[in-house]
């Protein structure tokens, strides 16, 4: 089995145990009450994973994670999925028996995210609009439950012009206390990059004014450091705007001695999506009252956004990006597309060596994103810079490291050391990496939660050198052409191309999650397989020749956790003509993508193994899992069927395409 080749402990049974897609073998992570089944991630020498609940806990959606003072027990934010009401906060005793360390607190909560042990110890959270506090000890948590902050910008606003949106691109509310009580929110944007048809000439006006979005919001609590509780009509405590031009402020971290002059006030920022995966780089910002950090006008450190270059020539904007004394360039760049949505600095008695140093978690699905980051810090709390070049490491990719760049050439920032630095998709073995919230347990302990995978993660001392790095899973660019080029042959395929494009990437999506590639000045036929190509280089999107697999499937039909694409996207079958064929009509694109006869693998005994040319073990694919059949007999494999590269998840990362993928032949029965 595939677990064997990876070196994975097996069970007797003939299928490896898996948790949330993560092997689980015999090797442990803690010690006593607290040791948890080990995860084969790689991680810096002298650390370990445990896996402490998985999707058989019932997890759905896990964003956020902290402990209770005083109590070995932990709240988990589960946010149940992008178009949920149903989310919820729950209670974790670790130590109690696997499938039974949770209990529901609080249900029927949009968009639960932020939990912040507040300066009266007491325990805090949000939704996508209130902040609030309550005991999760009580024998009837909502009865505690006291809003202290409501009506914020949540899911459904109303922009300055009047448009409603249904599904606000960043709604959720991470807030941090500072010693004082003083309360810092953010305020996320409402979508990517605020681009509106051509011509750009005002400034983003959701962004402006007291109330502005792409902000961090300071709420500052009278007399005692406390928010009273809010009764029904009172209003909200005032707030100022503290910061502008902040995509999404997910990642805050903010130095024990801060508001002391000079100490750190730190900022992740989610910076806008692009095709390359190179570009923009992702930031971290030192915070400071009154200044602008650049979104949507300005990108990297100095790079203005294309799009307002008419509002950059005039006004309170003018040279923003370069000449303004109102921008606040970034401190440091991040790697492009992390998606940093956790940071703390951390303070526990179980790592030395982590002390006082900043953590970063960076929860992206390309090469540049999952893992844990560290950085050393100064007396300030501030990452320590160097001069260019300052390189990372890019996961999984044929260039191995690449240094921080923007427009202008190599630039200057602060090198990071890794505590998890393979967190790639290795089929059986792990799932891609996706953290999201984390927090420092009383014991010292980093204790994290997954979304995507549905996990509550514990770190702790490994004892004995780490296991070896396990090996790469990603599309190659060539892989990416040839599946291209198999496109562009096929003349109904290329229709469908267009209508895609035409239909639901330039109608629905360009300017929400990114731009596709697409540009001004490109032909028909360039702008199809600009849009093709960001889609089968994007994670899972697309499974050649079976779409039920794919997440563009289930994002645009909403059928998964993940955030609908696009938002409100539930009404169009109904409200716009053609919609729901369009749908099918991608399925349809997805289906014929390779020439071949698609073939289902066969429900039975669970030996599915497939195989290179010289026979060597390639992975395994589940029952009626489809793949796209190039040679029914193979010549060079009597009794075996060729096919196509299967989806990554199921490659082990030791065959190449070059050597083609083999199964037997009684393994397989036509598609009904």
């Amino acid at each position: 089995m595939v677990a064997t080749a990876l070196g994975l402990a097996s069970p007797a049974s003939s299928e490896p145990v898996r948790r949330s897609g993560y092997a689980i073998g015999t090797e442990s992570c803690g010690g006593g009450d607290l040791a948890f089944p080990r995860l084969q991630i790689d991680m810096k020498p002298g650390f370990c994973a445990g896996l402490v609940a998985s999707e058989e806990d019932h997890l759905r959606f896990p964003r956020s994670i902290v402990q209770i003072p005083g109590r070995e027990l932990f709240v988990v934010a589960d946010m149940a999925g992008w178009g949920h009401m149903d989310g919820k906060l729950l209670l974790l005793d670790p130590r109690a028996a696997a499938g039974s360390r949770f209990k529901d607190l609080l249900t029927g909560l949009e968009y639960p995210f932020g939990l912040v042990i507040g300066p009266d110890k007491k325990l805090y959270a949000s939704t996508a609009d209130t902040i609030f506090r309550f005991d999760p000890l009580a024998d009837n948590p909502r009865g505690t439950v006291e809003t202290i902050i409501r009506h914020l910008p949540g899911v459904r606003i109303t922009l300055p012009d009047g448009t409603k949106l249904q599904e606000s691109a960043h709604p959720m509310k991470q807030f941090v206390f500072d010693r004082n009580g003083r309360l810092f929110v953010n305020v996320g944007s409402h979508s990517d990059d605020c681009i509106t048809p051509a011509p750009i000439t005002k400034p983003c006006a959701a962004a402006e004014g007291a109330s502005a979005l792409a902000s961090i919001w300071l709420f500052t609590p009278p007399a005692g450091g406390v928010f009273p509780a809010l009764k029904p009509n009172d209003a909200n405590p005032p707030h100022e705007v503290y910061a502008r031009g902040l995509r999404n402020s997910m990642a805050l971290a903010l130095h024990p001695q801060f508001p002391d002059p000079g100490y750190a006030f730190l900022q992740g920022e989610n910076g806008r999506d692009l095709p390359d995966i190179f570009k923009p780089n992702e930031e971290i910002n030192a915070i400071e009252p009154g200044k602008h950090y650049g979104w949507p006008y300005c990108y990297d450190l100095t790079t203005p956004s294309p799009e307002f270059r008419t509002v950059l020539q005039s006004g309170v904007y003018k040279n923003l990006c370069t000449a303004n004394p109102l921008y606040k360039q970034p401190f440091s760049l991040l790697p492009p597309h992390g998606a940093p949505l956790g940071m703390l600095y951390y303070h526990g008695g179980k790592f030395p060596e982590l002390e006082g140093k900043l953590l970063v978690g960076l929860h992206g699905y390309r090469p540049t994103g999952s893992r844990l980051l560290i950085y050393d810090v100064d007396e300030r709390g501030f990452p320590r810079p160097s001069p260019p070049p300052v390189r990372y490491h890019v996961s999984c990719d044929a260039q191995p490291s690449r240094s921080f760049q923007t427009d202008a050439g190599e630039v200057a920032a602060a090198p990071f050391d890794e505590l998890i630095a393979g967190w790639h998709r290795v089929n059986g073995a792990r799932p891609q990496g996706a953290p999201v919230g984390m927090t420092v347990a009383e014991d010292g302990a980093i204790w994290l939660v997954e979304d995507k995978n549905k996990t509550v993660i514990r770190i702790d001392r490994a004892a004995g050198d780490p296991p070896a790095p396990l090996p790469c899973d990603t599309r190659s660019p060539a892989l990416i052409d040839q599946l291209a080029l198999f496109v562009a042959r096929d003349a109904q395929n290329r229709d469908r191309l267009t209508s895609i494009r035409k239909g639901i990437v330039e109608k629905h999506c360009m300017g929400c999650h990114s731009d596709f590639g697409l540009k001004q000045g490109q032909s028909e036929a360039d702008k199809d397989q600009a849009a093709l190509r960001f889609m089968l280089g994007q994670d899972g999107w697309v499974y050649p020749g079976d779409p039920e697999s794919g997440r563009l499937r289930t994002r645009l039909r909403g059928l998964g956790a993940e955030k609908l694409m696009p938002p409100g996207g539930e009404n169009l079958p109904k409200t716009e003509p053609g919609y729901a064929r369009l749908l099918d009509v991608a399925d349809m694109l997805v289906a014929r993508m390779i020439p071949g006869t698609r073939m289902r693998i066969k429900p039975g005994p669970p030996d599915r193994d497939f195989f290179s040319r010289t026979n060597k073990k390639c992975g395994e694919i589940p029952a009626n899992k489809v793949v796209v059949v190039t040679q029914r007999s193979a010549v060079d494999r009597p009794g075996f069927s060729r096919f196509f590269r299967p989806a990554d998840p199921f490659l082990n990362g030791d065959c190449t395409d070059d050597d083609g993928y083999y199964i037997r032949q009684e393994l397989l029965v036509p598609v009904q």
